[in-house]
Parts: C-alpha cells; sequence; structure tokens
C-alpha cells in the first residue's frame, strides 16, 4: 500500500518536472560575482540547480541537528547501564531470605 501511495506522488511530480524542463528552454547568463566569468544556461537548469544545492543544505541542516540527539542518546544509554550496574550490585548485597541463616 505504502508503495502505490509513494507512486502516485512521485509520478505527477516527475511528470511536472520534465513540463518545466521542457517549457523553459530559454538561455540566461549567470554571473559569477568576483570575477568576470559569465555562464550561459538553459534557466531550467539554472533553477534546478539552485533547488538541488538547496535539498543538499537542507539534509546537511538536518544531519547535523541529528548528531546532537544521537549525541545526547549515546549519552543517556551510557548513564542507563551505570544506574543499571549499581543497581545489580545493590541487589546482590541484599541476602535473599533462602540464604539468610534460620531463625531459632
Amino acid at each position: 500500500m505504502l508503495r502505490i501511495l509513494r507512486l502516485a506522488i512521485a509520478v505527477p511530480l516527475l511528470l511536472l518536472l520534465v513540463l518545466f524542463l521542457l517549457s523553459n528552454r530559454g538561455d540566461v547568463a549567470v554571473k559569477f560575482w568576483p570575477t568576470d566569468y559569465i555562464w550561459e544556461v538553459p534557466l531550467s537548469l539554472v533553477i534546478l540547480g539552485a533547488m538541488g544545492v538547496a535539498f543538499l543544505l537542507g539534509g546537511l541542516i538536518v544531519w547535523v541537528s541529528a548528531l546532537r540527539q544521537c549525541r545526547r542518546a549515546r549519552r543517556a544509554e551510557h548513564a542507563a547501564r551505570l544506574l543499571e550496574a549499581q543497581v545489580q550490585e545493590l541487589k546482590s548485597r541484599i541476602p535473599s531470605p533462602a540464604m539468610a541463616p534460620p531463625v531459632a
């Protein structure tokens, strides 16, 4: 079911992308500011390139923010393991009723 939903979303988006590429074939001059270099490319490639760069930057931002959460999770797991070890140690110090000497 999830695969059908993905296809139902992806196919129209890809169709729109192809239509966008075909309808924006005019050349634009892309200038790189500190230099005098000018690059003439189709408008659709400029926009798709900008979208690709934005997508990669967004992924990088999400990855960096996830690193902080992963670090916190690792610290919490380490603290939980230490606390579990302390609980086991304390439980081993308490004499169990089966090992207690009989009361006379």
